[in-house]
């Protein structure tokens, strides 16, 4: 996607002299745009922690990533025992940086996987390196087929508004910021606006830390998407009013039975979204589906995140940016990161192999596509 004009994907790997992951630093957006160099594993681990970077997609990339740069680091070691003991290791930190996302994990373990079947230090490196860079060109394809899929339904609503303009809300960012490039439940609005469909969207802001507002708008807003910024809180009220056409939100988990994990506030979109007999869409590549649970509400782990991120806000004042205090400063304060949407709000799922329904029976059958 475009930034002041020039395409960037959100992460890449440079090797000039040492290996160097390049990355946006999602924490300055949108007020300022800057590439972060992870020149280690730790420096990968602090990235995905901090939010410097964040999507489910991107952050699995991030972590294969990792685990090349752990196997650069554990080159040097007196043999291989040591090399496997030390990268281990360091997987383990990487995986224990955020929980909910299952593509951190997936990324890890067939990266390792990779690793496990070769039987030299080089070998294993090389494996790291070339598991790393195929997972982000896989990552862009299947972003690519969910515009392709997507796209579809979109031009349907076109024809069925006789060529007015799609009204799409979207909650949090995901958007090629949050992958790698063209992004999950955007990749269909820039595929429309390639195809000189209108589309406008709501964006909303996504508290406590605003990805919606921060995150989205910056990219639409450099992709010369028409869009609206709204309170997490208004998306109820727009949609009763009618102006609203379809919801498009992503995922960081999605169970066999078509549980939906995404950003805390998705549910209760949802739930306006079928009241008011709109059609609600999650976009997710293969990566992000967690096979082996099914009761999305039970089974997958919500992160809570610092109360610090629902307490101060960010921005600038004074070209400076600066951290304010909104709450009570000794009001306590629970901050989960995520929430489930049953598969029953749930119209149907975008995926890199087609538009399927939230059920079981349809989600096995991608395994075999």
């Amino acid at each position: 996607m475009l930034v002041k004009g020039k395409h960037y994907r959100t992460i890449w790997l440079e090797t000039e002299n040492k290996p160097i992951v390049k990355t946006i630093n999602q924490l300055l957006l949108p007020h300022k745009f800057e590439i972060a160099e992870l020149k280690t594993s730790e420096d990968v681990c602090n990235a995905i922690s901090s939010m410097l970077l964040r999507g489910a997609p991107l952050i699995g990339v991030a972590a294969a990533y990792g685990i090349y740069l752990a196997c650069y680091e554990s080159r040097n070691t007196n043999n291989i025992e040591e090399f496997k003991s030390e990268v281990l290791n360091k997987a383990n930190k990487i995986k224990s940086t955020r929980p909910t996302a299952v593509n951190l994990f997936n990324a890890v373990n067939n990266s390792l996987s990779s690793i496990n079947k070769q039987n030299s230090i080089p070998s294993k490196i090389e494996a790291a390196f070339e598991f790393a860079n195929k997972l982000a060109e896989s990552e862009i394809y299947y972003c690519e087929q969910i515009g392709k899929y997507g796209f579809e339904i979109l031009e349907k609503l076109n024809k069925a508004k006789k060529g007015d303009v799609i009204n799409i809300l979207t909650h949090c960012n995901a958007g090629w910021l949050a992958c790698i490039d063209y992004g999950t439940a955007t990749s269909p609005i820039y595929k429309a606006k390639e195809k000189g469909i209108d589309v406008h969207v709501w964006v909303e802001e996504t508290r406590p830390r605003n990805q919606g507002a921060s995150l989205t708008a910056w990219e639409l807003l450099e992709n010369n998407i028409p869009h609206t910024i709204i309170t997490d809180n208004a998306g109820g009220y727009v949609m009763q009013k009618g102006m609203v056409d379809i919801v498009i939100v992503g995922s960081d988990r999605t169970t066999l039975s078509g549980d939906v994990c995404n950003k805390i506030g998705t549910y209760k979109t949802a739930l306006a979204a079928k009241d008011n007999n709109i059609p609600f869409y999650a976009a997710l590549p293969i990566t992000s589906f967690d096979f082996n649970i099914k009761d999305g509400i039970k089974e997958i782990p919500i992160e809570e995140r610092n109360q610090d991120e629902v307490k101060y806000i960010s921005g600038v004042y004074k070209n400076e940016i600066v951290r304010v205090l909104l709450t009570p400063e000794n009001s306590n304060v629970k901050n989960y990161g995520f929430d489930i949407t049953p598969s029953r709000l749930i119209t149907g799922l975008i995926t890199d192999k087609g538009i399927i329904l939230p059920k079981e029976s349809e989600i096995k059958k991608l395994t075999q596509r």
